[in-house]
């Protein structure tokens, strides 16, 4: 990310992150706080040196579940501080969707993989969207800030997971 990435994200000028970057000013609680968002970070990660991330595992029932509509499920598979990538994995029941309208979320690239199950995919403006019936073993690959929706579209669970670089800001 960018010094101005940062900054802009942060709400914070490119100057002060950049004095703030060669400890020629301090910051305010509300600011790192700021900062440590932009970052995909919390507060304690920004002071922390232990160097985590060199190797982690995570177990299925470990990963941290994230709120999700009626019949979904969803996980962050990716750990914080998250660097280059971010990866979810979803367990959506029959019917069940990431929602009614389609969404978006920054500008990122993102590759939706289905495991398991049948899913119908949304890609575009409302009343416009291009729909793609996916299989498992299929994938679609489409920016964060084309408005997206993903459904159930078969009788069994369908399993997925998303992967999107850079990470999108929460």
């Amino acid at each position: 990310m960018s010094l101005r990435d940062l900054a802009a994200r942060a709400q914070a000028s490119p100057g002060f992150i950049s004095q703030l970057e060669r400890g020629l000013t301090s910051a305010s609680v509300g600011m790192l706080r700021r900062i440590a968002g932009a970052l995909g970070l919390t507060v304690a990660e920004l002071f922390s040196e232990d160097d985590s991330t060199a190797h982690r595992v995570v177990r299925r029932a470990e990963r941290p579940e994230l709120p999700a509509g009626p019949g979904t499920r969803k996980h962050l598979v990716s750990q914080r501080p998250l660097q280059n990538l971010e990866v979810y994995s979803g367990e959506f029941d029959p019917g069940a969707s990431t929602g009614d309208e389609p969404y978006t979320h920054g500008d990122a690239q993102e590759i939706l993989l289905v495991l398991r199950g049948t899913a119908l995919l949304w890609i575009g403006p409302p009343g416009a969207a291009a729909a793609h019936r996916l299989e498992a073993g299929d994938s679609a690959e489409y920016r964060t800030a084309t408005p997206h929706r993903l459904e159930n579209d078969g009788d069994g669970p369908l399993e997925v997971v998303w992967m999107i670089s850079p990470p999108t800001p929460s």
